[in-house]
Order: structure tokens, then C-alpha cells, then sequence
């Protein structure tokens, strides 16, 4: 289990800095004791708590970039098929600096842009953001194995693996969703994308 979350401003010349993102992180940190991570650029800004387990060296800690720093993620879940997704991404000429699956995510983003979630079998939820083309993905497995929840403002987008990482962010309303809460007492369970917050959704799954 790792935690991810970020902030993206609509303005560009609006700018993230770490410590935005750093205070959505902190509430996560249960989801990650093996460390923390943080990029901000811009008015983009990612962050990342690690729960180590492929590849346990610093150089596959998150958010990762691609070679040339164009290309970020910030990735919670496994991919069971990295190995074989990564030998036909060496065929076609990219180059691994780790051994996480998620440079390989990475690359097959690059190689096969959204149609890369085609070729993922996994649990995952992850933020990808394409500096080149200005787009924020966000992605979640086939059966929503792994959770990712979002909140779009007048100015800001703002996505976490938990509702908490999101309100810490005052400008983020805490107001229950009476709606929500009817669905879960009727029928034992929220369906995506509700929340019991209101203005808060969850990526559904296979979305």
C-alpha cells in the first residue's frame, strides 16, 4: 500500500509549491513509512508515500520522471506483467534506470499514451502528468482495487488516495452528501463515483 496525491492550478501562472503538496502527503503517511516524495513544478505538484517493495533502492523512489523529465508519475498498486511489458518496450529502444514496475507504466505512457492502460494487468491507481501536451491522467484498475478520489474547484483540481489528504487543503468544503449516504444505507455500499462528501468522486473503476 503506497499513498499518492497532488494539486493542479487551471492558471498557469498560478504556482504549486512543496509544501502544498507536502501537507496533503502528511496525511497519507500511514500509507507509506518507507518514504516520501515530492515534486512540484510549476502549477503542477505531486507527492508520494513509499511502501517499498520492487525495487527497494532510492533511485526508484516517486514521483518518477522519464528520461528527460517531461513525463511524471505518481503510482500506488503493482503491475503483475512488468517484466514482459518492459522486454517489448527494451525492443522498442527505452532504457530502465530501475527495476520498479513503475518506470515501466512510465514508458508504456510514452510508447502507447492512454492506450498503455490497455496493457496493464495489475491493482493500481496513479496520476500521470505530460508536461509536453499539458494533460493530468488519472487512472484506476479494472475492479478499483486500489482507491483514488478527486475534487475539482473554480481554480484547482485536487486528487488522493484518501478523502483526508484532500481537505488539507481549506479550500475544499467538508459537507456530508445526504444522497451518498442514502445509497450506502439502502444498499451497503457507496457506487462510484460517490463520496459521502459532497463535490468529492472517486475515479471509477476501469476508468
Amino acid at each position: 500500500m503506497c499513498g499518492i496525491c497532488g494539486k493542479v492550478y487551471f492558471d498557469p501562472e498560478h504556482l504549486v509549491t512543496e509544501q502544498e503538496v507536502l501537507q496533503m502527503s502528511h496525511t497519507l503517511a500511514h500509507r507509506g513509512p518507507d518514504g516520501e516524495g515530492v515534486w512540484a513544478n510549476g502549477h503542477v505538484g505531486l507527492a508520494h508515500r513509499r511502501l517499498a517493495i520492487i525495487d527497494l533502492r532510492a533511485v526508484a523512489a516517486q514521483p518518477m520522471s522519464n528520461a528527460d523529465g517531461s513525463v511524471w508519475i505518481t503510482f500506488n498498486g503493482e503491475i503483475y506483467n512488468f517484466r514482459e511489458l518492459r522486454a517489448d518496450l527494451e525492443a522498442r529502444g527505452y532504457r530502465f534506470r530501475t527495476q520498479s514496475d513503475t518506470e515501466v507504466i512510465i514508458h508504456a505512457y510514452e510508447a502507447y499514451g492512454r492506450g498503455c492502460l490497455e496493457r496493464l494487468r495489475g491493482m493500481f491507481a496513479f496520476a500521470i502528468w505530460d508536461g509536453r501536451t499539458r494533460v493530468l491522467l488519472l487512472a484506476r484498475d479494472r475492479v478499483g482495487k486500489k482507491p483514488l478520489f478527486y475534487w475539482i474547484g473554480r481554480d484547482r483540481l485536487l486528487f488522493a488516495s484518501e478523502i483526508k489528504a484532500l481537505l488539507a487543503d481549506r479550500a475544499v468544503p467538508l459537507a456530508p452528501d445526504p444522497i451518498a449516504i442514502d445509497h450506502f444505507l439502502a444498499l451497503h455500499c457507496m457506487p462510484d463515483p460517490n463520496t459521502t462528501s459532497q463535490g468529492i468522486d472517486e475515479v471509477q473503476a476501469d476508468h
